[in-house]
């Protein structure tokens, strides 16, 4: 059974799923869903589309070198059928897919403590700036040296009664109240 790659998000594509779309020079795509054959069609480029394997890999999200990613390669190639070779290949398809879980799981815990690194380091340079913030709110005037700008202070307006809208002829002619 060979396994195709869909040529905008790189999913496996199954026999008898997806779509392929052949080009005038016999060169085949094969697509997982409508959705990869539209974002084709309208020539976005994968590495620049968030939720596809190539942004990932080109955003440093997921694993690019390692050798149980060549294993899938060496596997695509179509082969005589051999009870016994199946069998050998399904262990250790398997095995490969355990091996690959772990290392993709070990490269996850270290992006993410590179990534809480970066946040306390974050947090401590916000928490310098906020108390360098404060203490300069809390530095009183010298007591010798006085202020050149008036003290401004408040004007009392004295407030006319209000008009209410609620009384016939108190109000706006549309019956909108004044603020």
């Amino acid at each position: 059974m060979r396994v195709e790659k869909c040529y905008f998000c790189s999913t496996n594509v199954y026999p008898g799923h997806g779509s392929a779309f052949v080009r005038n020079d016999a060169k085949v795509f094969r697509f997982c869903t409508s959705k990869c054959h539209k974002n084709f069609k309208m020539k976005r480029n994968p590495r620049k589309v968030r939720w596809t394997k190539a942004f990932r890999k080109a955003a440093g999200k997921e694993m690019t070198v390692d050798s149980t990613i060549d294993f899938e390669k060496r596997r695509n190639v179509p082969v005589r059928y051999d009870r016994e070779l199946v069998q050998t290949t399904i262990k250790a398809m398997k095995r490969v897919g355990e091996i690959k879980q772990k290392r993709e799981h070990a490269f996850w815990k270290n992006r993410m403590a590179v990534a809480r690194e970066k946040q306390k380091a974050h947090r401590v340079k916000t928490k310098e700036a906020l108390k360098a913030k404060a203490s300069a709110k809390l530095v009183e005037p010298m007591a010798g040296v006085e202020s050149t700008s008036p003290i401004r202070e408040k004007i009392k307006v004295p407030v006319k009664k209000s008009r209410s809208a609620l009384v016939p002829g108190g109000g706006q002619s549309m019956g909108m109240d004044v603020d």
